[in-house]
């Protein structure tokens, strides 16, 4: 540019100069009077042809520079299709296509994260970096990056993504079923952890409440539909045996944490005055009366199925197992220590008789899935 003439110190210092990268205009006078950077070829017309034709190479909705600042764009620009492949009306993989996008959504802004620290975020080895197939050097994934010390998210945010990780190593190579209803709320707790993430990593304007107000859309469930999700949630066992392992490790508390997994229970109600009409939300204070009312009505309507361990096994003798007997039951719940309350498969009636939760069936299944020789 100073070969060419026609611009001034200021000109040139506004063509490089931008919020995510400030430039002391010193800098340009220091290459003008050959202070700096004398060794350094001018570009030639053409190469600076080219990169006026495409300036300023910014993303209009967060003024990022598309080069400088790619791993960041692609990052929110990654979780936007997730979400919005989710809440496509006409997707029929939801969960699955949210779940290989986010994981890429995340390990860029992660890399992001790392770069800006001066975090190497390659594999070495014998001090050389490692190296892909056809020669690009070999970054670390999610995983790896949720490892390290250097690591800025919390630990509900870490095991959120670890529990899609595994899910999603479950899913790569083989159809899955419907399991949008089964794990909804930790891709919801997904999406509300990378808005916080990326606020509080890049700053609030780059957050995506902006564009994403309300993450994930779920379609309306009657109580019919409701009693057969319950009964039949298609979900295959590798993937319950997954989600039970992945869980059992897991304290009660972090169970909870809505950054593992977000809940939210909404209650159908008819509006009892006109300003009221066109809420689409409505939100109740702690200790109303109202609140008081719907929980305990929540609470009744969830109420589990309980089973008797002979229903178990016969269930699964339907279910081609004929082999699977009793004491087979009590070898595994034994050996798994099922019968520990905080791990949620059943529980003490009166009379101290126990019962068994729908989630220890499907564990059980899993189970004579994994041993189907010796059961079948």
């Amino acid at each position: 540019m100073i070969a060419q003439g026609g611009l001034n110190d200021q000109n040139i210092l506004a063509y490089f100069t931008r919020p995510s990268r400030t430039i002391n205009h010193a800098r340009i006078k220091e290459i003008r009077d050959g202070i700096k950077h004398k060794s350094v070829a001018p570009a030639s017309l053409e190469d600076l042809n080219k990169y006026m034709a495409v300036w300023p190479h910014l993303d209009p909705a967060t003024g990022l520079q598309l080069v400088d600042d790619e791993l960041l764009v692609k990052s929110r620009e990654a979780m936007l299709h997730a979400v919005q492949g989710y809440n496509n009306p006409r997707t029929f993989f939801k969960s699955e296509v949210f779940i290989v996008t986010a994981v890429i959504a995340w390990t860029y802004l992660l890399h992001w994260h790392f770069k800006k620290h001066r975090v190497d975020y390659r594999y070495w080895k014998d001090g050389a970096v490692l190296k892909t197939r056809y020669g690009a050097e070999k970054h670390w994934e999610l995983d790896a990056c949720l490892a390290q010390q250097t690591c800025p998210l919390d630990e509900a945010t870490k095991e959120n993504l670890r529990f899609l990780i595994g899910i999603r190593h479950e899913i790569e190579h083989q159809m899955t079923r419907r399991i949008d209803d089964t794990i909804s709320a930790k891709l919801q707790a997904c999406c509300l952890n990378f808005n916080r993430a990326i606020e509080l990593l890049a700053g609030p304007r780059f957050g995506l409440s902006g564009e994403l107000p309300f993450a994930l859309q779920f379609s309306s469930i009657g109580t019919e539909q409701r009693g057969l999700l319950l009964k039949d949630m298609g979900l295959p066992a590798n993937l319950v045996a997954m989600q039970t392992e992945f869980e059992e490790q897991l304290t009660d508390e972090m169970i909870r944490d809505p950054r593992y997994a977000y809940r939210v229970a909404l209650v159908e109600v008819a509006a009892n005055s006109k300003g009221k009409a066109d809420r689409v939300i409505e939100f109740v204070k702690p200790g109303d009366a109202q609140r008081e009312e719907i929980e305990r009505i929540l609470f009744k309507f969830a109420e589990k199925p309980k089973l008797k361990p002979g229903q178990i096994v016969e269930q699964m003798r339907k279910e081609g197992f004929k082999h699977f007997k009793e004491h087979h039951h009590t070898t595994l719940w034994k050996e798994m220590d099922a019968r520990d309350p905080k791990k949620g498969f059943g529980v003490f009636l009166k009379d101290n008789d126990w019962w068994w939760y729908e989630n220890w069936l499907e564990r059980v299944r899993a189970h004579c899935e994994e041993h189907r020789k010796d059961y079948s």
